[in-house]
């Protein structure tokens, strides 16, 4: 054996070995409990320190907009619960709105009030759910106790009115399908009068504390150039210094008739974006004590009167014939909406939500697509998290509000 390194030696003098074990590959996810869904990462670190980030998606294998290009306008309503399921009812409206732009209908003033309460109290219920799951992420499971026990009160009246405490299906191409019940403007009361008390305990419980602050403050900054730069709405831009909001800036239903504030930051980090969740929460209640006086003036009609795309109202359609006849056509066929396009950008309780519906004149969209602001948060990690070290990921995953259901559609 010494033979051969003597006769090999002068071959090897010249070659340099490099060999750094501190580097390795790391998958984060898709099973990771605080992956947010099917989030795999791929992480190269240098010792703790991460140097490079990709994002890997497409474990869901959905294929929802395709799926929305074979169901007739009104099916597919259903379908959209499922993309954000914690906050269904927006991901409803949203897509009854873009069709309403194109079928150029006005919505009854009752059903948009009705409209703007379940958007509300989804969001304070999805703003509760990320703070809750949040804080587990980071450690502070007692948070999650709290979150979850006042939530559920908020589910409470979610399924008052419509039957469902997960998958909505609240709201329909024209208006809503049901009056509220009776009694539930009174209950949405009592629980918005109980609301501030509970949102302070777990306050009480983060914001001065030393080891929260010490995990989210200065981790996962988000630059104003960033920000731009991956197109990002919601929290995660106000967060960063813009106060944009498309409530204000391109109101709908009758966001432009209630008095509410846009909370926003110039620190962009993860302790910023928890305090503005945290102060959203209070401004939806504002909006929602306003809409409850605003409920009982307003004319009783829940859907649009445009025959030709929405059903009669049920007493039509139980004594008129021709009314039975055009509701059984536009139940089996489906409506024939006019050639074009259209857009409708919302604010859901995670960003801009809006879906791009496309018409060729048949009873099937032509094209869907769905713009999730899930799916920019998402790619913005690939720029976030290097720098960061391992123990961060976890923060940053979670102060982004990321869901699944949104970015493999």
């Amino acid at each position: 054996m010494g033979q051969i390194y003597t006769r090999l030696k002068p071959q090897f003098e010249n070659i340099a070995f490099e060999r750094n074990d501190d580097k390795m590959i790391l998958n984060f996810g898709p099973q990771h409990p605080s992956a947010h869904g099917q989030l795999r990462l791929i992480l190269e670190l240098d010792g703790e320190m991460i140097i490079k980030a990709t994002p890997d998606i497409g474990y869901l294998h959905r294929g929802m907009e395709k799926m929305a290009e074979n169901m007739i306008y009104n099916e597919f309503i259903p379908t959209t619960d499922r993309m954000d399921y914690i906050n269904a009812s927006s991901n409803n409206y949203a897509y009854a709105l873009s069709v309403e732009k194109l079928l150029s209908i006005e919505v009854p003033r009752r059903a948009q009030i009705i409209r703007m309460m379940l958007l509300e109290l989804n969001r304070i219920i999805s703003h509760i759910f990320f703070i809750s799951v949040h804080g587990m992420d980071v450690g502070a499971l007692s948070i999650m106790l709290y979150g979850f026990k006042e939530r559920e009160y908020g589910l409470d009246l979610i399924e008052d009115y419509c039957g469902a405490r997960l998958t909505h299906s609240s709201i329909r191409i024209g208006g809503v399908p049901l009056d509220l019940p009776d009694n539930w403007c009174e209950n949405l009361e009592a629980f918005l009068n109980r609301l501030p008390k509970e949102i302070g305990k777990i306050e009480s419980l983060l914001s001065k504390n030393r080891i929260w602050r010490a995990r989210l403050e200065n981790v996962g900054v988000v630059s104003k150039d960033l920000a731009k730069k991956w197109a990002l709405s919601g929290v995660m831009l106000r967060a960063s210094g813009f106060k944009w909001d498309i409530r204000k800036e391109e109101p709908y239903e009758l966001y432009d008739e209630v008095e509410f504030d846009i909370p926003y930051s110039n620190d962009g980090d993860s302790y910023a974006r928890y305090l503005l969740y945290m102060e959203e929460i209070r401004q939806s209640s504002r909006i929602l004590k306003q809409l409850i006086k605003m409920y009982p003036s307003s004319p009783k009609e829940l859907m649009a009167n445009s025959p030709e795309y929405i059903s009669a109202p049920k007493e039509q359609i139980m004594t008129q014939n021709y009314s039975l006849m055009q509701h059984f056509v536009l139940v089996t066929q489906g409506m024939r909406p006019p050639i074009g396009e259209s857009y409708a950008p919302t604010e859901s309780p995670k960003g801009e939500l809006g879906f791009f519906v496309k018409s060729d004149g048949e009873p099937y969209p032509y094209r869907v697509k769905i713009r999730t602001p899930s799916f920019h948060h998402c790619g913005l990690l690939q720029d976030l998290l290097p720098g960061h070290y391992l123990a961060d990921v976890v923060t940053i995953i979670g102060s982004t509000n990321i869901i699944f259901g949104e970015i493999d559609r």
